[in-house]
């Protein structure tokens, strides 16, 4: 790597997961991170410098980073905090050159090295991709939506929100490869934007640095689409109904998959289980499947469904998939199942998990950082050497992940959560010598009360009632028991 320093004349290279859109969940053959590194987890990125390679990861992938980095990267492992981006910059002299792909990094992003010496790269030096722009299909209506001034929108879940346009070409998406110009009633996609001399708001978290130096008069505005798309209407809420109810036929038909068959790899269950999404009417997966036996569960993004591991006799299986429907709205739920006669540890961790999502949703608070807070101080050292590492849930709609909400410890969980939103309770524990456990509800809020998508029942045999209060016995019952 550093021949290639000396021959980019840098000094430091910033290796980003995302690719041109700034896309989170992007093709491993766009992302950089991973042909650099061999870490195939969705978020994370990389710093090369003359002596070494450091990967930054947050809690849900430390023990993955481990498993599938290459010789020569180091795994810096954040803790909840810390902010990667500061720990990036401890390691960069500021009188040293440090390269940053600029179609690969957001403008507002870029701003938060000043004070460093940047050199912006127009292309690649580590994967040299350029995504080609979709055709999309019309699959809803657009968004009756007509800013006073111009405006320039380049994060794709915005456009496809507005203009109803929704495609599906792309396994895990169904987002629209495309930029929007819009003034007034008219819209463009894909637009020359150099040519056009006006004023022009854009959001600087979400526009690429290559293409904000296209620009000729800037207007630095937060996009006012990211709240209006987190607040779905009526008949968005009921689509995803639609949606849960296809998913829970999927996740119900991959457990009786389960029971009735011997010797089953995590491969195996993850195959079946996309036949079971296809045959109840999803056109992707919003994500690929986890499916993590015994130990493999305790990495909260798991994703090598191997064909070597079997689900032996007393073994724990998590699950945790999704799918996209006509809608384009994404589903996200996980179920635990147990082959056989479970463990007290085992029954003892899944009803903490169990507990900790009872209380977070029927608890009444206005903002996710309150619910992750509750869930934390539920799970956190309540069982010897199991860890809740990661944030207690993220908001779903076009992109399975999106903000807001959040129900974590950053800075946006202390938006307020209202009537329309959709979010994820996804408490959990894990212990990588034994196994891991997370129960995940896809839910909204309507009417000031937190109702599930997600009907798909509990274990029966993986509760222990005795550790449930009687509050939580019957708030319980709102669920099916299998």
């Amino acid at each position: 790597m550093l021949e290639l320093l000396k021959s980019l004349n840098i000094d430091y290279l910033l290796v980003n997961s995302t690719n041109e859109y700034l896309v989170e969940y992007s093709a491993l053959s766009e992302n950089a991170r991973y042909t650099l590194t061999g870490f195939s987890g969705s978020t994370g990125d990389a710093l090369v410098t003359k002596d070494n390679i450091y990967l930054f990861v947050d809690g849900r992938y430390h023990t993955q980073a481990d498993n599938e980095v290459k010789a020569g990267v180091t795994v810096v492992k954040l803790q909840i905090g810390q902010k990667q981006d500061e720990e990036i910059q401890k390691l960069i002299d500021p009188k040293k050159t440090l390269g940053i792909v600029s179609k690969k990094v957001s403008q507002a992003r870029l701003e938060s090295f000043n004070g460093f010496k940047v050199k912006l790269l127009d292309k690649d030096p580590v994967n040299d991709f350029t995504e080609p722009h979709s055709k999309p299909i019309q699959a809803v209506q657009p968004v009756d939506f007509s800013p006073r001034k111009a405006m320039y929108i380049t994060n794709l879940e915005e456009v496809s929100y507005l203009t109803g346009l929704r495609d599906f070409s792309k396994d895990c998406s169904s987002k629209a490869y495309a930029k929007l110009f819009i003034k007034g009633n008219e819209r463009i996609l894909n637009p020359d934007i150099s040519s056009y001399e006006g004023e022009l708001i854009v959001d600087k978290k979400s526009i690429s640095a290559y293409d904000y130096a296209l620009i000729k008069n800037p207007i630095h505005q937060d996009s006012p689409v990211k709240i209006m798309k987190s607040q779905k209407s009526a008949e968005e809420i009921e689509a995803y109904k639609k949606a849960f109810e296809a998913t829970d036929k999927a996740v119900m038909s991959i457990r009786e998959y389960i029971e009735a068959n011997e010797n089953l790899s995590e491969f195996d269950i993850s195959k079946r289980l996309r036949e079971e999404f296809i045959r109840y009417g999803a056109k992707s997966l919003s994500f690929n499947s986890i499916v993590a036996i015994n130990q493999n569960s305790a990495l909260a993004h798991y994703s090598k469904n191997s064909k070597d591991v079997i689900l032996g006799d007393g073994d724990l299986v998590l699950i945790d998939c999704g799918a996209y429907y006509e809608s384009g709205l994404a589903t996200d739920i996980t179920r635990v199942f147990v082959n056989g006669k479970p463990s007290d540890l085992q029954r003892q961790v899944y009803t903490t998990v169990l507990k900790a999502f009872l209380n977070a949703f029927n608890a009444d608070f206005k903002t996710g950082f309150e619910y992750d807070a509750l869930a934390h101080s539920i799970l956190d050292g309540a069982i010897e050497g199991f860890t809740f590492g990661h944030g207690l849930g993220h908001g779903i709609g076009i992109n399975v992940h999106e903000a807001p909400p959040a129900l974590n410890q950053s800075e946006i969980a202390h938006t307020e959560i209202k009537d329309g939103m959709t979010f994820t309770i996804e408490p959990g524990l894990y212990n990588p010598e034994h196994f891991g456990v997370r129960l995940e509800n896809s839910c909204y809020k309507m009417d000031g009360k937190i109702h599930s998508f997600v009907k798909m029942g509990y274990e029966g045999k993986l509760i222990d009632y005795s550790l449930l209060s009687d509050k939580e016995k019957e708030w319980l019952k709102e669920f099916e028991i299998l």
